[in-house]
């Protein structure tokens, strides 16, 4: 039963990927519950209402069928811990020191408890919260990263990403096994499908659904180096670890029913404007920090505009030496460096592997996203003086951002300690090798 007591209910397995689910309800009548859900390396293309041919996902296409789906919804980092933190904390990454690249078993960092969450701004509220499946933004000694000293209530899972035991290959039970068209990937897929199915039938049994936001996300895109087991980007460039958009663009889905009318939006948004959006409709208050993130309340209820301008990508490994890495303004993104990454090696796309090495552009390349979400073709500059006066528009744009920016203490540059690693038999020497029971 979904209630003060929901992060008690035990999720089912859901193989390859973890669906990190975040509870946040309140026992009074009127203030909305809200569920997140939060995908790992899910890419913008693997769900069937994003137009996979082979996916079996009935119940997240009947969230998109019912709720409002989003065309350019992104994360904030091409990897998982940075983008997690953003979603917590409606910070980019950068902020909040959580960079370069991803926590480990034995970090000694983490997300910094100075740092505000969504769990937090809720708490005073009366919300009672909880965190279910993977973390992968810290444990430190003891536990002090963990999501109960980040306001959560109640924690069910793993706290680093399953390839610190497997990630690859996926897995799935005997319900989902072999019931696809898609193979291993799918079958893992339509498992983590099912599990969210669960989850919409418990809300719907204890009659809170129409009092529910229920959002869908993912942390980044697919790993493309698995090749037909990592995952798809649709249409989008590339995939996780590089800034191009099937590094960072994602799936989304809103669903309310009573609330929030079916359709789909094209405008622009966030995991940054989570934070901001939740406060909002639960009346709470904001984090007396610099925020990233918008009210996206307009777009959610009205299918409105967004108050979003301006999106910035930054690489796996941000400094502010070379700071960002791209920017989108409205319709257009421009690239001032490109990169491939290891997690996008094997496809025929010769910008996404790791030896597609580090390239600067001035002037940058500027794609139209709408004529153009592939970022196939660069809009020529030269004796066009209407994109003269977008670069400089863009230019403005970046300067302006970067000058707010002040980049916190790097949390994963303090290095690991094997003590602190999640150990089977705590007592044993030695670490890490003894602790793979």
């Amino acid at each position: 039963m979904l209630s003060s007591h929901a992060g008690r209910r035990r999720m089912d397995n859901i193989g390859f990927f973890f669906l990190n689910t975040f509870l946040f309800c309140t026992c009074l009548a009127s203030p909305p519950n809200f569920v997140l859900l939060f995908a790992d390396d899910l890419g913008f293309g693997d769900l069937g209402c994003y137009g996979h041919p082979s996916s079996l996902t009935p119940n997240l296409d009947r969230l998109a069928a019912g709720g409002l789906r989003f065309t350019d919804f992104y994360c904030t980092s091409p990897v998982c811990s940075p983008s997690r933190a953003s979603l917590l904390t409606g910070r980019y990454q950068t902020r909040s020191g959580i960079y370069p690249g991803v926590l480990y078993p034995g970090s000694r960092g983490g997300l910094p408890l100075n740092e505000t969450t969504i769990a937090e701004v809720l708490k005073p509220m009366g919300y009672a919260t909880a965190a279910i499946g993977k973390w992968h933004l810290g444990v430190g000694a003891n536990g002090m990263f963990l999501p109960t000293r980040q306001g959560f209530d109640q924690y069910l899972g793993i706290p680093y990403s399953h390839d610190m035991h497997t990630h690859y290959p996926q897995y799935a039970g005997q319900g989902a096994a072999g019931r696809t068209l898609r193979g291993p990937f799918g079958d893992a897929l339509f498992e983590f499908d099912n599990t969210i199915g669960n989850l919409l039938t418990t809300l719907e049994k204890t009659g809170v659904t129409n009092n529910t936001l229920v959002f869908f996300t993912s942390d980044n895109g697919p790993e493309l180096m698995r090749l037909s087991r990592g995952g798809n980007a649709g249409p989008l460039k590339c995939g996780k670890g590089t800034t191009y958009e099937g590094g960072m663009r994602e799936p989304a889905i809103a669903f309310w029913p009573g609330t929030i009318r079916p359709g789909v939006t094209h405008e622009m948004a966030s995991t940054l404007d989570i934070l901001p959006t939740i406060a909002s409709l639960a009346g709470a208050k904001l984090p007396q920090v610099m925020l990233d993130g918008v009210d996206m309340t307009e777009i959610l209820v009205n299918q409105g505009k967004s108050k979003r301008e301006t999106m910035v990508f930054y690489p796996t490994d941000p400094d502010e030496k070379y700071g960002l890495f791209a920017l989108r303004l409205g319709k257009y993104k421009a690239h001032f460096y490109t990169r491939g990454a290891t997690h996008s090696g094997t496809t025929p796309d010769q910008d996404c592997p790791v030896f597609a090495v580090l390239k600067a552009h001035d002037p940058p390349l500027i794609f139209d996203l709408e004529a153009d979400p592939s970022e196939h073709y660069p809009l020529p500059l030269t004796g066009k003086p209407d994109l003269q006066a977008l670069l400089e528009r863009i230019k403005k744009a970046k300067e302006q951002f970067e000058a707010s920016m002040v980049f916190g203490e790097s949390q994963i540059s303090k290095g690991t300690d094997p003590d602190l690693e999640p150990c089977c038999n705590p007592q044993c020497i030695p670490k890490p090798s003894c602790c793979k029971c």
